[in-house]
């Protein structure tokens, strides 16, 4: 079997040992270019990209070709189980990872990552991973790729080190991590890791002075060179020695070395119950957990909080967690995964991850489309990090899998109303039950929210409250709101009350259950409210989503929004409502079924209608926010309000992307309750307005979803009235396909948009389809788009919309500039005069770009140079830093181009700070044009 190796020179070695040279530079890099992908499919233009750089020859692809023909006779005479296949746009080389040194690499690195692993398995599992180096990976190779890749690799070398020292502390072998950690370190003097690494093998050989003073040398050299001092980790071992403390115990994991990037550190507890009591002995099992993890630190350890409805499983776990926030110093993540809410519309564990992503400051460019992928992505950033875990609320332990960490420094809290048994058996989760409170705890709660004398002067009403609530947090909860609101009412008159309410209502769950008592609990303190409260509070259990706005409160009761707010502050004050942050209010998922019950007994034509002002108020919101983040997109008439619907007053770009952030899940929950309610023009009039935001933000599934109800509501409806719903979702789902990469699926549905946007004579959609087209076939380097550029053109013309033939002139204006063509300044000049009369910055500050890139291309340096003055103006007005790093990019470019290396520099070095800023994976190559600026001067 013919082994391929990369990490070191490039070499093919035979079965009996024997190497093969893969031929000259050039040849050597495309076959390490398709090693480095080996199994995936690498487009032709990506492979030119990474063999020629920026110094492509005018004939590239028939050296390509040639080189492709030479490889495939090399693994023909070399190998019979690799195969160099063709396919569209690009090629694949099938060969199994295993015989790849660099994925063989990785594949021993993620098997000694795995859980139940002994030291000796890691080990030698890390040994045989590093012992796959022969140098420097790619050596020989030059150019932008292989540095970037190299520089990569070495990350993954260094993380495989830190492993592999940490994994043979345990042994007592520290001679041999010492060696070769100093060698290691003496390489790569900046990063921290490695010198921390080398003080605790030092300190536990016994040799402390060696390790103070590798301390010495890194702060002298941080000072010197980055003008920073040592991190918290280096000052804390540094301080452990100096004080003569032992080693602690090895922690297991891979750190990951951050390269420039500051940490995000979440803190997404939500606040904790007031006048919280009880439960001494359930905190000290969980302070127990938690030592006993920091003394075993072999697995991720979780904690199953379960227990009845109401019973304070989310106020136990969120007091506790406050309680230990200082030990998790990386952050908390926290999510209400609505395991149990009403209607089915619990939060999906790719939702989940998302938000967490979110939180950890990935920016939607990088995130993944694919769960498995995110959760990876999601385990990686916690790897090595502090970070406690809440996740509130879950179904069953299918749920919450994917969501649980892998770093054993991370701890995970479960709350469930199920055991979760499955998680008990197979990932070692500590089961918690949490049962009612004790008389004790409950008579304290009272006397916490009431005051010791109230509760003291009536001791018989008090035990008569405890046990007309059955003990259960979440009634007691209710009543002391209840009592507190009305101070002078003798505690003896509401035990009375909630005697004579027992027994009215049956039991959400079993006879015998605890919860029995609670129906009658919700009843009494409903009953205590005036009239609107009491209204509002019924037709709440309607909304669909997991909160709402005072805004949405008010169109769903049909009230002015200034007279929504009193009846709120009643509910929240008796604690049937909570205003989990300003303006946003839930409720517990007992007191929505309660709800909903209660909205029943109005009537089903008041529900009806009031849910078609909800309907009313979210679509109409959205279809304005929609216009205000993309005003030149195909029109649709909106649907005018009816009485009694209030829609938000949203102003700017801004004020529209953050009220569609906030209402991104309430939005998806609203379509579904729209599509089975059968108001079909309501459901895919809002998938339409929903889907800017949901491409923008890159959440290709959720378009993928809302779209296609959308569409299967927009085909239930005649052929008139459904034809314009069909066409626009279709044209949605064509670009959810497209960012999927599922470019069959996506042509499908661009040639229905195409067809019913021409029956019904839509020339602005058939201009957008075709656009979309031409994204699609950039995407499959695919090169036939003029034709279909200029038929957008001509439907754009037809229908007078000026932007929309701008994008497409500048379109047509990139094109030709690629090609070194004259024509491309005309295209641009013929855009910049469309959107004179336009308020567009976004498609002019690109077509200022396309025109400095076309004068840059025919070697006009100072017209370019103005070119993207302009469109870094408008970048700036727009907020938009990606745009803005892309233009510096090539102004730089221009700049090297006509000698002016300080400026070029300047230009350069902005960019990349941006791109830095957003961890785009753009900023590598940035660097690259810096360091071969560098070289050529240092040459000169």
């Amino acid at each position: 079997m013919t082994e391929f190796l990369l990490l070191g020179p490039v070499e093919l070695r035979g079965a009996d040992g024997a190497v093969v040279d893969p031929g000259p530079a050039k040849q050597r890099t495309v076959l390490a270019v398709l090693l480095a992908d080996a199994g995936r499919w690498v487009a032709s233009d990506t492979l030119i990209d990474r063999v020629w750089g920026e110094d492509v020859p005018a004939q590239v692809r028939p050296s390509l070709y040639a080189h492709i023909a030479r490889i495939r006779r090399l693994l023909a005479n070399a190998d019979a189980s690799a195969r160099l296949r063709r396919g569209p746009g690009g090629y694949l080389l099938d060969v199994p990872p295993g015989q790849v040194d660099v994925h063989r690499f990785r594949q021993l690195v993620e098997q000694a990552r795995g859980e139940g692993r002994t030291d000796a398995e890691r080990v030698r599992m890390l040994r045989a991973a590093l012992g796959l180096w022969r140098g420097e990976p790619l050596a020989g190779l030059t150019g932008g790729w292989a540095e970037c890749t190299r520089h990569s690799w070495r990350e993954r070398r260094i993380e495989a080190v830190l492993a592999w020292a940490e994994a043979e502390s345990p042994t007592g072998e520290h001679a041999e991590v010492i060696g070769v950690l100093t060698a290691l370190a003496a390489e790569h003097p900046l990063v921290e890791p490695l010198t921390v690494a080398l003080m605790r093998a030092l300190r536990a050989a016994g040799r402390g002075p060696e390790a103070l003073a590798c301390y010495t040398v890194l702060r002298k050299r941080l000072a010197e060179e980055l003008g920073t001092d040592p991190g918290a980790v280096a000052q804390q071992v540094h301080q452990e020695i100096l004080r003569g403390e032992a080693a602690p115990p090895a922690t297991r994991g891979t750190p990951r070395v951050e390269a420039g990037t500051g940490q995000v550190v979440p803190a997404q507890l939500p606040p904790e119950t007031r006048g919280f009591t009880g439960r001494v002995e359930e905190l000290a099992r969980l302070d127990g957990i938690l030592a006993a993890a920091a003394e075993r630190p072999a697995a991720v350890v979780v904690s199953a909080v379960s227990g009845p409805a109401g019973v304070g499983k989310t106020a136990l776990s969120v007091h506790w967690a406050h309680r230990v926030a200082d030990r998790f110093p990386d952050g908390q993540l926290y999510v209400n995964l609505r395991g149990f809410a009403p209607g089915g519309a619990e939060v999906t564990p790719d939702q989940a991850v998302r938000g967490f992503l979110d939180a950890l400051g990935v920016p939607a460019q990088r995130v993944p489309v694919d769960l498995q992928a995110r959760v990876g992505l999601y385990r990686s950033l916690l790897a090595r990090r502090r970070v406690l875990v809440v996740l509130d609320n879950a179904r069953d332990a299918d749920q919450v899998r994917p969501l649980l960490p892998g770093s054993p420094t991370c701890l995970a809290v479960i709350t469930s109303r199920d055991r979760l048994t499955g998680l008990v058996a197979t990932e070692g989760a500590q089961p918690m039950p949490l049962d009612l409170l004790s008389p004790a705890e409950a008579h304290d709660l009272l006397t916490r929210r009431l005051g010791e004398h109230r509760v003291a002067a009536e001791p018989d009403a008090v035990q008569e409250i405890v046990a007309r609530c059955a003990r259960l947090p979440l009634a007691l909860a209710l009543t002391a709101a209840r009592a507190a609101t009305r101070p002078a009412l003798p505690l003896a008159r509401l035990a009375g009350e909630l005697a004579d309410a027992h027994g009215s209502l049956t039991a959400f769950t079993s006879d015998g259950d605890p919860m029995t008592d609670v129906r009658a609990v919700f009843s009494w303190s409903h009953r205590a409210l005036g009239p609107g409260a009491a209204r509002l509070f019924a037709l709440l259990g309607l909304h669909p989503g997991p909160d709402i706005s005072a805004a949405a409160a008010a169109s769903l009761a049909g009230l002015d929004p200034h007279r929504v707010r009193a009846p709120l502050a009643e509910l929240a004050r008796a604690h049937l409502i909570t205003e989990h942050s300003p303006g946003r209010y839930t409720f517990h998922d007992l007191l929505r079924a309660y709800a909903s019950e209660q909205a029943q007994a109005l009537g089903p034509d008041t529900g009806r209608q009031a849910g078609r002002r909800l309907l009313d108020h979210y679509l109409s919101t959205a279809h304005h926010a929609d216009h205000l983040l993309d005003p030149y997109r195909a029109p649709i008439t909106p649907t005018p309000p009816g009485p009694g619907v209030s829609p938000e007053q949203i102003t700017d770009h801004a004020e529209a992307l953050a009220w569609f952030t906030a209402e991104h899940p309430v939005l998806l929950a609203a379509l579904r309750q729209a599509a089975e309610t059968g108001l079909d023009t309501h459901a895919w009039r809002l998938a339409r307005s929903m889907a800017t935001y949901l491409q923008r933000r890159c959440h290709w599934h959720d378009l993928l979803t809302s779209q296609r109800t959308g569409l299967l509501t927009a085909r239930r409806l005649s052929e008139e009235a459904g034809q314009p719903g069909q066409a626009h979702t279709h044209l949605g789902l064509a670009f959810a396909h497209i960012r999927l990469l599922r470019f069959e699926d996506a042509h499908h549905h661009l040639g229905q948009a195409l067809d019913l946007f021409g029956r019904i004579g839509d020339r602005v959609g058939q201009g957008h389809t075709r656009t979309t087209i031409v994204m699609a076939y950039s995407l499959e380097n695919r090169y036939d788009t003029e034709d279909h550029l200029l038929r957008a053109l001509e439907d754009f013309r037809a229908a007078g919309h000026q932007v929309g033939q701008a994008k497409i002139l500048n379109s047509l204006g990139w094109y030709h500039a690629t090609r070194g063509d004259q024509q491309a300044l005309t295209y641009c000049h013929q855009a910049l005069n469309l959107l004179k009369d336009t308020a567009d910055h976004t498609v002019t500050a690109a077509t200022w770009d396309t025109y400095g890139y076309a004068h840059h291309q025919l070697g006009q340096r100072d017209q370019a140079a103005d070119c993207y003055h302009h469109a870094l103006e408008l970048y700036r007005v727009l907020g938009d830093p990606f745009g803005e790093a892309e233009t510096l990019t090539r102004l730089g470019d221009t700049h090297h181009a006509a000698d002016e290396t300080d400026t070029a520099r300047d230009a350069w070095r902005r960019a990349l700070g941006i791109l830095d800023d957003l961890d785009h994976p753009g900023a590598e190559g940035i660097r690259n044009r810096l360091r071969r600026q560098s070289a050529e001067l240092t040459e000169g």
